[in-house]
C-alpha cells in the first residue's frame, strides 16, 4: 500500500504535505518553496510544463498557458464567459457541457488541466519520500480540499481530477473545515470557530462547534466568483484604463503586455501588504512603448478594493444567522488564503467579529496541512475525532409546474440522507421523470441541473395511486446519490449523480490512457525541467556572489589571472544553454559553471566564517 497525502489544489497555487510523527508538514522543493503554481503550458512540441516553469512561460507562450482553472471546475461555458475576456487562452464548449480550454490546437477540460497540477505534487511527493529513504515511495490516495461553496458539480470535477492524476481521493473535505484542523481547534472542549477564506478564486465563511470531540460544521457560506483574482483584476483595469488615456490602444495589447500587466500589479498588490506606498513598473514593449510606472498608496489601494472586501462580509452575516449565533458568541477566527494578507481584509475582519484573528501558520499552507492531518486520521485512526461537514447548498427535485421540492436543505450536515412521497399526475402513467436540482431558488429553471433519470415499469394505475419515494444520499465527499422506488410494486432505479457539467466514465477513460501514451514524453519533459531548475539555481547562487559589495576586493585579493573572466563567460553559457531544450547541454554548462565557481564559493565562505568570528574568542562559540 502506498503513501497518503493532503492536497490543498488552489486557484493560484497548489501545495501537497504528510504527516510524520504526528506533526503535519508541507512537502518542499529543493529551494524549500512548498508552493506549485497552478500554471499549466503546452510547448510547441507538445510538451507540458507544470508550476514555476510554466508560470514563467505565461510573459514567453501566454496563449498556450492557462492558470486559475480552478475557476471553471464543474462549470457550464454560461457561467464562466464574463471571466473569459482578458484571459490568454480560449474558453469554449456547447451550451450544457464541460468548459473547454482551448492551448493551440489542442482541448482541455477543467479536470484535466487540474490533472496536471495534481500530478506534479504526486511526484514531488513520491521524489521527497524517495530520498528520505522510504521503501514505499509511492503516493496513490490523497484527501483533497475544496471550497466550502463548492457545488456537487465542481467536488465530481475535482474527483475526476484526482482520478486523472492517478490517485484514489479518499475524502474531499472543505477548506476551512481543513484549516480548523490544522490550528488544532478540534483539540478544543467547546467553542465557535469561524474561518474566513479567501484565496485566490474564491471566497468561503464556516462556522464550526467543537463539542465532546465532535467536531462539526453549522453553516457555510461564500463566494465561487470572489477571490485574490478579482482584486487582481481591478488593478489591471486601473492601470489600462490611464494606459487608454495616455493614447495606448487596448485592443492593440499583446497576450505577452497583458500578462506583463498581470504579474506588475500582483506584485505591487503584495508590495502593499507590507509597505505603505509600492510602484507599479511595466518595461516597454509592443502595445505599451513608453512602457508604465506608476507609485500607488497603500489608502489608494484600499479605496479600490474596499467594494470587493465588503462582499465578504454580507456571507459571514449570512452564515452566523445560519448558525443561529451571534458574531460575539465566536471564541476563535481563523483566517485562510493569501488574499488575507491585505490590511484591509484583516481589519475589516476584526471589526466584524470583534476579536484578532489567528494569522500564526501560514495562510498559503494551513490548508494543506489540515488535509494531511484528515489524511492520518482516516489513515491510522490516531484521533478519536469525528468530524461533520455540511453541503452548502439545497438539493431536491422538479414536481407539477415546474417548482423545486427540496428533499435535504442547505447546511445539513453530511453525510446526509432525506426522503419524500410524490405520485403520478396523469392516469396510466408508466413512467417518472426524476429531475434533480441544487439551488435555492423556488423555480427548476432558477436551479443548477444536476441529473435526470426515469424510473419506468409502474403498472397503470389511476393518477395518485403510485406511491414514489425518492430517496436522496449524500456521502462525506459531498457526493450525491439518489434512488426512486415506487412502493407498490417495489420497481426501483437508482443513480450515482453525474452532474451536468461532470465527466463521463468513457471519457475519464479515455484521458487516462492518454495519459499512458504521452507519460514517456512527459518524464523527459520532466527531466528537461528538472536541469534547467537545477541550472536557474546555480545562477542565481553565482550572481548572488558576484553582486557582494566586497566581490571586487574579494576578486583582487584571491582570484586567480583570468578566473573572473572564466565564471562570466561560463555563467553565460549556462544562460544560453537554458534557453534552449537540449537537457544534456543544460547539465554540462551547469556542470561547468560548478567547476569554475568552486573556489570563488570557498573564498567567500571563508571570507564569510573570518566576518563572522571576528573579535570572539574561543569561549564565544
Amino acid at each position: 500500500m502506498g503513501k497518503v497525502v493532503g492536497i490543498d489544489l488552489g486557484t493560484t497555487n497548489s501545495l501537497v504535505a504528510y504527516v510524520r510523527d504526528g506533526v503535519p508538514q508541507v512537502i518542499r522543493d529543493e529551494s524549500g518553496d512548498g508552493l506549485v503554481p497552478s500554471v499549466v503550458s503546452i510547448g510547441e512540441d507538445g510538451t507540458t510544463f507544470v508550476g514555476r516553469e510554466a508560470q514563467r512561460r505565461l510573459l514567453t507562450a501566454p496563449s498556450r498557458t492557462v492558470y486559475s482553472v480552478k475557476r471553471f471546475m464543474g462549470r457550464g461555458i454560461d457561467d464562466v464567459q464574463d471571466e473569459a475576456s482578458l484571459l490568454p487562452f480560449t474558453v469554449g464548449g456547447e451550451p450544457g457541457g464541460v468548459v473547454r480550454i482551448g492551448v493551440a490546437d489542442r482541448q482541455f477540460t477543467p479536470p484535466e488541466i487540474s490533472a496536471f497540477v495534481l500530478r506534479e505534487l504526486k511526484h514531488r511527493a513520491e521524489e521527497f519520500f524517495r530520498e528520505q529513504g522510504e521503501f514505499d515511495f509511492e503516493v496513490d490516495r490523497a484527501v483533497i480540499t475544496v471550497p466550502a461553496y463548492f457545488n456537487d458539480a465542481q467536488r465530481t470535477a475535482t474527483r475526476d481530477a484526482g482520478r486523472l492524476a492517478g490517485l484514489e481521493v479518499l475524502r474531499i473535505i472543505n477548506e476551512p473545515t481543513a484549516a480548523s484542523l490544522a490550528y488544532g481547534l478540534d483539540a478544543r472542549d467547546r467553542g465557535a470557530i469561524a474561518v474566513y477564506d479567501l484565496g485566490g478564486g474564491t471566497f468561503d465563511i464556516s462556522i464550526l462547534r467543537v463539542e465532546d470531540k465532535v467536531f462539526q460544521v453549522l453553516a457555510t457560506n461564500g463566494d465561487t466568483h470572489l477571490g485574490g483574482d478579482d482584486i487582481d483584476r481591478l488593478l489591471m483595469d486601473a492601470v489600462i484604463r490611464e494606459l487608454e488615456a495616455a493614447g495606448a490602444s487596448v485592443t492593440a495589447l499583446s497576450g505577452e503586455a497583458v500578462q506583463s500587466i498581470r504579474k506588475a500589479v500582483i506584485q505591487t498588490k503584495i508590495d502593499l501588504s507590507d509597505h505603505s506606498e509600492a510602484e507599479i513598473r511595466i518595461e516597454p514593449m509592443p502595445g505599451i512603448s513608453a512602457g508604465y510606472r506608476r507609485r500607488m498608496t497603500r489608502d489608494e489601494f484600499e479605496r479600490l478594493i474596499h467594494p470587493l472586501v465588503e462582499r465578504t462580509l454580507e456571507p459571514c452575516r449570512q452564515a452566523l444567522a445560519d448558525a443561529g449565533l451571534l458574531a460575539a458568541d465566536i471564541q476563535e477566527v481563523v483566517l485562510v488564503g493569501g488574499s488575507t494578507r491585505v490590511p484591509l481584509v484583516r481589519r475589516a475582519v476584526e471589526a466584524l467579529f470583534g476579536r484578532m484573528p489567528h494569522s500564526d501558520l501560514n495562510p498559503d499552507e494551513v490548508v494543506a496541512l489540515g488535509a494531511a492531518v484528515q489524511a492520518d486520521i482516516l489513515i491510522s485512526g490516531r484521533r478519536e475525532m469525528l468530524l461533520l461537514d455540511v453541503t452548502p447548498l439545497s438539493l431536491g427535485i422538479e414536481t407539477l409546474g415546474g417548482v423545486v421540492t427540496k428533499i435535504i436543505l442547505r447546511n445539513s450536515t453530511i453525510p446526509a440522507g432525506g426522503r419524500e412521497m410524490f405520485t403520478t399526475g396523469v392516469d396510466s402513467q408508466t413512467a417518472v421523470d426524476i429531475h434533480v436540482l441544487q439551488g435555492e431558488r423556488e423555480l427548476a429553471d432558477d436551479c443548477r441541473s444536476l441529473a435526470r433519470f426515469k424510473l419506468s415499469g409502474i403498472p397503470p394505475m389511476v393518477a395518485g395511486m403510485p406511491r414514489v419515494e425518492v430517496r436522496f444520499q449524500i456521502d462525506a465527499n459531498g457526493i450525491l446519490s439518489v434512488a426512486a422506488r415506487e412502493l407498490r410494486t417495489s420497481v426501483e432505479q437508482r443513480i450515482e449523480v453525474k452532474p451536468s457539467y461532470g465527466l463521463t466514465d468513457e471519457e475519464v477513460e479515455r484521458m487516462l490512457i492518454e495519459s499512458f501514451e504521452h507519460a514517456e514524453a512527459d518524464f523527459d519533459a520532466r527531466l528537461l525541467i528538472d536541469a534547467r531548475n537545477e541550472a536557474e539555481s546555480v545562477v542565481l547562487a553565482t550572481e548572488k556572489s558576484l553582486r557582494r559589495p566586497d566581490f571586487e576586493q574579494v576578486a583582487a585579493e584571491a582570484l586567480a589571472p583570468g578566473e573572473r573572466q572564466r565564471i562570466e563567460s561560463t555563467l553565460a553559457a549556462v544562460k544560453q544553454a537554458i534557453a534552449g531544450t537540449d537537457r544534456a547541454a543544460i547539465q554540462n554548462a551547469t556542470h561547468d559553471l560548478n567547476e569554475a565557481t568552486r573556489h570563488l564559493a570557498e573564498v567567500v565562505m571563508n571570507r564569510s566564517v573570518r566576518e563572522a568570528l571576528a573579535g570572539r574568542n574561543v569561549n564565544d562559540v
